[in-house]
């Protein structure tokens, strides 16, 4: 398990080093294309640079999943341009929030709305944010992979689907507010200092992939992963 931290507030090379030095590996910031309280690419290179992880989320309004399939198509397209812009590596997730208590008579719209933002990031892994109800939900419908279960609204109740769990609100640290958050492995988070994949290593890779087209099995799936892996190890797609 890993201790981490979410945030709205933007992390200075200063911030970002007294949180590691205090023990935590990983902090979650809004993954969104403006205003104050998002990641810039300059804040991942601070971030990354103090040696902490990155887990990005996506949240414009607290109840935009219930725009359903239209704005998870639109909100997924926003985040994957906006992860491009800041250096997030393919491969890693973007989180979007479901950031209110969610009623059973809504949770297919929810559902519709994280599986259309998962249609359009298919370059990352997709995860959700929410209550208890909305990861068990989202988790049996399969429209993502990963999940980030918050307390409130949970009743006590943490799913055994989840990656991360926030457990604490609104904490003074390091002079800013955070929420307390922990990790049990595979959320996929990212940071800037990992070392870029070898081309060799991705050709080989590639090949694998090629084998699997050839043979009829999963063509479409690999096709997309061998381009992320041209993209990952700087060689363009085909």
């Amino acid at each position: 398990m890993a201790k981490g931290f979410d945030c709205s507030t933007p992390l200075t090379a200063e911030t970002a080093a007294l949180f590691a030095a205090d023990g935590y590996s990983f902090v979650c910031r809004y993954l969104v294309p403006s205003g104050w309280k998002r990641l810039t690419a300059e804040e991942a290179a601070v971030i990354s640079e103090a040696g902490l992880n990155i887990v990005s989320v996506f949240e414009t309004t607290a109840n935009r999943p219930l725009g359903g399939r239209s704005a998870g198509l639109a909100d997924g397209a926003t985040a994957a341009q906006t992860a491009y812009s800041i250096g997030q590596p393919p491969g890693s997730t973007i989180y979007f929030a479901v950031d209110f208590d969610a009623t059973s008579n809504q949770m297919q719209t929810v559902i519709d709305y994280i599986r259309a933002a998962s249609e359009a990031t298919p370059d990352f892994n997709t995860g959700v944010y929410g209550s208890y109800a909305v990861v068990e939900a989202v988790s049996a419908s399969g429209a993502c992979s990963r999940f980030w279960q918050t307390y409130a609204w949970s009743s006590g109740k943490l799913s055994g689907a989840a990656h991360l769990y926030q457990y604490r609100n609104n904490v003074q640290a390091n002079g800013i507010t955070i929420d307390l958050d922990e990790s049990y492995g595979n959320e996929g988070w990212w940071n800037l200092m990992a070392e870029p994949l070898a081309v060799e290593d991705a050709n080989q890779l590639i090949e694998i992939l090629k084998g699997l087209y050839n043979a009829g099995i999963g063509q479409d799936e690999a096709h997309r992963l061998a381009n992320a892996l041209r993209r990952a190890s700087g060689q363009p797609e085909e």
